[in-house]
């Protein structure tokens, strides 16, 4: 069943949907944002300057983003990270009426009963910060160095499944992205394939 989810999810991320993507590049200036978190608080990007900012794309509904989450691997890095010094945003580009889509209780619902841990959980409905930075699967990760230049983008570790074991296992991409940063290096690798469920954008 989760290969099949797997196959879908795959076809789904594929280059034939959605808006047109700006498709931020690393090494190159992180594009800037304002949006407003799950507590109504508005939130800019630059709000950040100095420090490490991690962009975690999700979507509760999708099974590849449940496998993080469910096995904790989600929360262990998403914490690993903020206690480096990093900040770390969950950001939500699901379209209204589309899967995973979620108000501001809604997200915070959804925060609590994962017992997850970012900084702030961003509601992008319209899609503006996703289509800025190219985000096409839920997960998907970007870490922005405090310089405010893109240093890694991609897949959150090197387990392309559904699967809560290998969520767990593997190469933690996102985490060594960050170690990377904060030690003054250049991530290796600081781009790879991200996978998961296509963003469900308007």
């Amino acid at each position: 069943m989760k290969s099949m989810l797997f196959a879908a999810a795959l076809l789904a991320a594929g280059p034939a949907f959605g808006p047109a993507f700006a498709n931020a590049s690393v090494g190159a200036a992180a594009p800037q944002f304002t949006a407003v978190d799950a507590n109504g608080k508005t939130v800019k990007l630059s709000d950040y300057k100095g420090k490490t900012v991690v962009l975690e794309w999700t979507n509760a509904g999708c099974p590849f983003v449940r496998a993080h989450y469910d096995s904790g691997n989600m929360q262990a890095t998403q914490a690993a990270a903020r206690q480096s010094g990093a900040v770390w945003l969950t950001v939500n580009s699901s379209a209204p009426g589309k899967q995973g889509q979620v108000d501001g209780l809604g997200a915070k619902a959804q925060i609590a009963k994962d017992k997850a841990a970012p900084t702030a959980y961003l509601l992008d409905p319209a899609g503006t910060i996703g289509t800025a930075y190219g985000a096409r699967t839920t997960p998907h990760i970007y870490v922005i160095d405090p310089a405010g230049k893109l240093a890694y983008a991609g897949a959150i570790n090197d387990r392309a499944t559904a699967d809560e074991a290998d969520a767990k296992a593997g190469t933690n991409y996102a985490r060594a992205a960050v170690l990377a940063v904060k030690a003054g290096k250049a991530p290796d690798p600081a781009t790879t394939k991200p996978y998961g469920c296509s963003v469900k954008y308007k």
